[in-house]
């Protein structure tokens, strides 16, 4: 047990815009040994089918973090009162070859598993998720997922590839990574080429909560809900930014219109507070799309309420 905390570097002691380039300006090092939990950042976008640039994102990611504060004031989360946090860099991925990306990401994160360490992965494009998934199960079995999202990510093949950011959950169910009727997939819209692509979950046992289910009300009922399905099992969080509409989050790859709101996103994380989380991921912001920052903003902003509702907090 850690006889002090670490706390993000305020801005009184370092004006915002100084100190370490690290999530939340938090101490970086360079494995999880003695962490309850850690940033990890998976710059990565040769998974990606349409607008690269994903592979920017964990930097601008943790940049647009530095104005984050240790407490959240709406929840009442004082999450470096009682946890160890720090940022442990980023997975070296190859460049040019997606899958033994692939098997790097598995490794980095039996090595952070190994430490009982709970990640927030900062992604990135959503082809990490798979092995990130494949690491958890030997650590905690299948897993429950809340995955939100405008797109289901359970395609086949992609150009005869089978490893792709559009195929992870496909890939999940046939290695037996999720319990699939503790899984939840919320946001999903836009066109697609057939019914199939969003009733294919449906058969495997997975919700399906479409981004028009979800217009012009709140999702707290929807994750009371949830919680109560899913219990205590372990749970990954999987969070694309996508899922919201390109009004609040243009920096990504694959844009759909009809997403949804901030305030909803909010409402899906914290409403996973009382879940057994063990682990979470945002991913596929673009900096490249979005010159403003914001994307990477409000990324960073949904990792820290992740932090503030992990078990613990």
């Amino acid at each position: 047990m850690a006889t002090s905390f670490n706390q993000p570097l305020g801005g009184n002691d370092m004006p915002r815009f100084g100190g370490p380039a690290t999530m939340m300006r938090l101490p970086t090092q360079p494995t999880a040994a003695g962490l309850d939990v850690c940033f990890v950042g998976i710059p990565m976008d040769i998974g990606t089918s349409n607008r690269s640039g994903t592979r920017h994102g964990p930097r601008q990611i943790r940049a647009e973090s530095c104005m984050l504060r240790p407490y959240n004031m709406a929840t009442g989360a004082a999450p470096f009162e009682k946890l160890q946090v720090a940022d442990v860099g980023d997975v070296a991925i190859n460049t040019f070859d997606l899958k033994d990306s692939v098997l790097r990401i598995e490794k980095a994160y039996d090595d952070i598993l190994s430490h009982d360490c709970v990640p927030l992965g900062i992604g990135g494009d959503h082809t990490l998720t798979l092995p990130i998934l494949r690491a958890i199960k030997k650590k905690h079995g299948p897993v429950a997922l809340v995955h939100v999202d405008a797109h289901a990510d359970v395609n086949d093949r992609m150009f005869g590839e089978t490893i792709a950011h559009g195929t992870p959950f496909r890939r999940a169910v046939e290695e037996d990574l999720l319990v699939n009727d503790k899984v939840f997939q919320i946001g999903l819209r836009g066109t697609g080429y057939a019914p199939e692509d969003f009733d294919w979950p449906r058969r495997q046992g997975f919700t399906v909560v479409t981004a028009e289910e979800c217009w012009h009300k709140s999702l707290t009922p929807l994750m009371a809900e949830i919680r109560n399905t899913i219990g205590n099992h372990p749970t990954y969080i999987s969070y694309d930014i996508d899922s919201l509409d390109p009004a609040f989050a243009p920096g990504t790859g694959t844009v759909e219109i009809g997403g949804l709101t901030i305030w909803q996103g909010l409402e899906i994380v914290r409403g996973c507070s009382g879940l057994n989380v063990v682990g979470g991921d945002l991913v596929e912001v673009s900096p490249p799309y979005d010159p403003t920052g914001n994307t990477a903003l409000i990324g960073a902003n949904l990792l820290y309420e992740m932090l503030c509702i992990l078990p613990g907090v």
